[in-house]
């Protein structure tokens, strides 16, 4: 029991390969599998904190198979959607650099002693994310094809159950974009006085 919340992050990240793999091949059935490849991820991402926390197993590594693990299959699966022109590159570029950001500044935080945790937009932002990705993966896989004003897909105008499914997908995935913006305004504002504050020069002995 001791390891199986790392073990679970580390699959996680580990899944990440081939769910891209399955994006790239860009076909019906290999969207299925990424389909429940996807699910079953999503399924380690909330058991493995229960876990630790349930059974006092949470460790510095934990915490950072669990972040790392998240980051990068988020990352990983918007790159290869951008890729077969599923995703516009101006929304990956945005999640992502959203990311580099908050690392940043809890990197700048943390060398001051200080933690930043993770503000409600950025909670919100996450679910909001994964569903919109899920909700693609599916409605492509069951056939889905229609065009979205911002340039999120390709096809004609909806007229099956997959097609209205991947336009509300793409419509959550817009609120995730939203909210990512909002939850990268709330980190600022929270490490504004550490942004602020002047770094002392450091001297030797």
């Amino acid at each position: 029991m001791r390891y199986v919340p790392n073990l679970l992050s580390l699959a996680r990240l580990v899944a990440t390969a081939p769910l891209v793999w399955l994006i790239l091949v860009h076909t019906p059935g290999a969207y299925l599998w990424a389909t429940a490849l996807f699910f079953l991820a999503s399924i380690t991402d909330t058991f493995d904190g229960r876990i630790a926390r349930r059974y006092k197993l949470v460790s510095n590594l934990g915490i950072f198979l669990d972040l790392t693990a998240d980051k990068v299959y988020v990352a990983a699966m918007l790159v290869a959607f951008t890729q077969v022109a599923i995703v516009p590159g101006w929304i990956t570029i945005i999640i992502i650099t959203r990311e580099f950001l908050v690392s940043g500044l809890r990197s700048l935080a943390a060398a001051q002693g200080v933690v930043i945790s993770a503000g409600r937009w950025g909670k919100q932002k996450t679910l909001l994310t994964l569903i919109a990705l899920g909700g693609i993966l599916l409605s492509i896989g069951l056939g889905g094809q229609t065009a979205f004003p911002l340039g999120l897909s390709t096809g004609g105008a909806p007229h099956s159950v997959p097609d209205y499914l991947l336009v509300i997908s793409d419509a959550i995935l817009i609120l995730a974009v939203i909210w990512t913006i909002f939850s990268a305004v709330e980190y600022i504002r929270g490490a504004w006085g550490l942004l602020m504050d002047v770094a002392m020069p450091k001297t030797s002995d």
